[in-house]
């Protein structure tokens, strides 16, 4: 698949929740339960978009077929250079490309804005997450057992690291 991966911008917003809305109301990926609107992932884009990054990918028609974002670890002063990474894709373009393009673009970026070490939860089960992180370098660091309720149960989330 062509993609074109580029920085978001607020007119992305929609694309960006209706990706997301799925996992979210769907599954235990997302840990939120009420999937954001278009103006709450605008609110998002423009959060991290200047501190962290914000990307798009686009396929050759410019439909946005998937993102990826980088967000502060911890507020705290001393964790000013690890962040938290997330990535999303539209399920109909799974295994094509996508989540690598993506982060193929993030972490060099994240590096270059003097972040040192990039983070991702992922609730379990999740092989498709497991083996796409584990492809772009992350190492596991870890289980948070039974950290979460959601959908009817205690959800695991593996936490992984990349050091940038």
């Amino acid at each position: 698949m062509n993609l074109i991966v580029r920085p978001a911008t607020p007119d992305d917003a929609a694309a960006c929740a209706a990706i997301y809305a799925p996992f979210v109301l769907g599954s235990w990926v997302s840990f939120e339960t009420d999937a954001p609107d278009t103006a709450e992932m605008a609110r998002r884009i423009a959060a991290y978009q200047d501190s962290h990054g914000w990307l798009i990918a686009q396929d050759q028609a410019g439909h946005v077929v998937g993102y990826a974002y980088g967000s502060p670890h911890r507020t705290r002063a001393a964790y000013a250079t690890s962040c938290d990474v997330a990535i999303y894709v539209d399920p109909a373009n799974a295994r094509q490309g996508v989540g690598r393009a993506l982060y193929g673009e993030l972490l060099p970026m994240l590096a270059q804005r003097g972040h040192h070490a990039a983070f991702a939860g992922i609730a379990l089960p999740n092989d498709a997450s497991i083996a796409l992180h584990r492809a772009m370098g992350f190492t596991p660091v870890g289980i948070y057992r039974e950290v979460g309720w959601k959908m009817g149960g205690w959800r695991d989330v593996s936490w992984w690291q990349h050091i940038l």
